[in-house]
């Protein structure tokens, strides 16, 4: 099982739908709040990120919300991650 971290800032829309996806693939996931905890904030800017959300995946990460990106991170779509570029063109 991957080890899963979503950081967010504050509740908004990209964050939402991005635990929504996880928790309807039943995902285990730890949110970290970079607004509540500034070592989290510190913690994604040390590694040249500075927007949330942004989930860690097995110590890579996926910015925003990305759902084709996400999936395949997560081991639960074989389509490549760039598909990702497709998003919305079929909903």
């Amino acid at each position: 099982m991957s080890k899963v971290v979503v950081y967010v800032s504050e509740v908004n829309e990209p964050s939402k739908k991005v635990i929504e996806l996880l928790d309807e693939y039943k995902i285990t996931y730890q949110i970290k709040n970079v607004t509540e905890n500034k070592t989290y904030l510190q913690d994604l800017q040390n590694k040249g990120i500075y927007g949330t959300p942004a989930t860690e995946i097995d110590g890579d990460f996926v910015l925003g919300f990305q759902k084709n990106k996400l999936k395949y991170a997560l081991g639960l779509d074989d389509v490549s991650h760039y598909s990702s570029l497709f998003d919305g063109f079929n909903s």
